[in-house]
């Protein structure tokens, strides 16, 4: 070409005319780093245009390799330019098919129906994916272009997508793993996803996703019930402190969850949890938990804005508690079925409806002998 910055007909005479393959990629490439600058005129803008069109058609694949990843971030591609390349061999489509902006949710529709699955996971690895094309992904059925697509951040998904990759996919953990990792997660869908997934995967979404208080509280106390177990047998679970401040770092740590973990027999839990709220240490807690006098536990309650209607029924669970650990026993089914039991009729109609269903489904759950996490 006569320089860097000018085209010229002779220089597209040019271009198209070399013998050499190597030659017509390296001008594609001049030619798509000069269309990226602002210092083309219209006119020779459209002469670079002309020279895409003709390179779109060369028969070596090296040639329009070249184009299509000299071209690919650039936005003022010319759409028939842009589709002709990534709708061309894989080793030609893929750049624009990664990256382009020009591609149209149209396009890229069209494109997952009718190409290969490695174009399919390039398609859910672009940088955005819209609902629409997602769904064409979903639609694909196919598990690791699905997994390609829930692990990607800038893929937008509804609630019904998610909802159909579980029902697909449930069951796979190249799947249901990156996405319980997910930012954007539907309450519904965190709550399907913690009986699909492995534990440690459960506290993930308990302590980093939207749940209703009961699935959190139901998970909360299969978690401190496993890891009782695991430290008995002389495992290396979490401590209660390390749960409290990750739940607390992503705002998971709320009122219900604390009572409702207190009412099922877990002081320790509720203990390092007001202490976590109060900004205390977790003995000065204790000790005002634990005043004879009532009012300690009055004015924590205040210091960490803990709803004033919860404070009748703590006192009442931690009488409780403290009469249940002076008689002794070990069956953890029999102390939440008295727990419970005795709170209810300690308070009477002084809780909310929510958290009375909440132990009266939980005491159903002990009496039938069933699991503890009652949904």
């Amino acid at each position: 070409m006569s320089d860097d910055t000018t085209l010229s007909s002779a220089d597209v005479a040019k271009l198209l005319q070399d013998p050499n393959s190597e030659n017509r990629a390296t001008a594609a490439e001049k030619v798509a780093g000069t269309f990226s600058g602002d210092s083309l005129s219209d006119a020779e803008r459209a002469i670079a245009e002309d020279i895409f069109r003709a390179m779109v058609k060369d028969a070596a694949v090296r040639v329009r390799e070249a184009l299509s990843d000299s071209l690919k971030d650039n936005p003022m591609v010319p759409h028939d330019v842009a589709t002709a390349l990534a709708k061309d061999v894989e080793s030609v489509a893929m750049p624009m098919i990664e990256s382009s902006s020009v591609l149209t949710d149209e396009d890229l529709v069209e494109i997952v129906s009718t190409r290969s699955v490695d174009v399919q996971k390039a398609v859910a690895g672009r940088a955005t994916v819209s609902e629409r094309v997602a769904d064409a992904l979903v639609d694909t059925e196919d598990e690791d272009v699905v997994a390609a697509l829930v692990e990607n951040a800038g893929a937008r998904m509804n609630e019904g997508t998610f909802d159909r990759v579980l029902d697909q996919f449930g069951d796979s953990e190249k799947v249901n793993a990156p996405m319980a990792r997910r930012e954007d997660l539907p309450v519904g869908v965190s709550e399907r996803l913690v009986t699909l997934v492995s534990e440690q995967l459960r506290d993930h979404i308990m302590t980093n996703h939207e749940i209703s208080p009961t699935t959190a509280a139901d998970l909360l106390l299969e978690s401190r019930e496993k890891a009782t177990v695991s430290l008995v047998e002389g495992g290396n679970q979490r401590t209660v402190q390390e749960l409290v401040d990750q739940l607390a770092e992503n705002g998971r740590l709320t009122p219900t969850l604390m009572l409702r973990a207190l009412c099922m027999g877990d002081t320790t839990f509720f203990e390092v949890a007001l202490a976590k709220k109060a900004d205390i240490p977790v003995l000065n807690a204790y000790k005002l938990v634990h005043d004879g006098g009532d009012l300690g536990l009055k004015r924590l309650f205040e210091v960490t804005d803990m709803p004033p209607q919860f404070l009748a029924m703590a006192r009442a669970a931690l009488d409780v508690s403290t009469e249940m650990v002076e008689t002794g026993g070990d069956d953890r089914d029999m102390y939440k079925k008295l727990m419970i039991e005795r709170v209810l009729t300690q308070v009477e109609d002084e809780i909310d409806t929510e958290n009375l269903d909440y132990l009266i489904g939980k005491l159903g759950s002990v009496h039938n002998g069933g699991p503890s996490a009652a949904q």
